[in-house]
């Protein structure tokens, strides 16, 4: 009987191993861009007036998946606001600083870089600029001849 224990013991303890392995691929930072397939827009995207961006301050766009800072007056960087590690939306900004609320990540998002795991890639940078008074975001359409 005890063989057939041991042999149970071993059997389970493989199976838990084997599940909690999934579980660590399921969460993996293999990726660097998460599981989002186009991070960044592949089309322009109006974000509104560049005004509602305080110098120095940063303001997140949730619905269009993007962080805008504006280092200094007519001045604007954009970043994904995808996380890098499972694709979660950034759902904050403080402090020029990005929450991920699926697994704790954190962004400066004055420069894209992962401040805290389990994000280690920096949130990829995005085209911005002012056309007609409205902050513009992705890359510019085809002109045509």
């Amino acid at each position: 009987m005890s063989g057939q224990t041991t042999r149970r013991t071993v059997l389970k303890g493989a199976a838990l191993a084997g599940a909690a392995g999934l579980g660590v691929a399921a969460c993996s930072t293999e990726s660097n861009l998460g599981h989002a397939v186009t991070p960044t827009p592949t089309a322009p995207v109006a974000l509104g007036a560049p005004e509602e961006i305080p110098v120095g301050g940063a303001k997140l766009y949730r619905e269009q998946r993007l962080v805008v800072h504006c280092p200094a007056k007519g001045e604007y960087k954009a970043f994904s606001a995808q996380c890098t590690h499972a694709g979660c939306v950034l759902d904050k900004v403080e402090d020029n600083e990005g929450n991920c609320p699926c697994h704790g990540s954190r962004f400066d998002v004055t420069t894209g870089q992962a401040l805290q795991g389990p994000a280690t890639v920096p949130l990829p940078a995005v085209p911005v600029r002012v056309e007609n008074g409205k902050l513009i975001a992705g890359p510019k359409t085809a002109s045509k001849a």
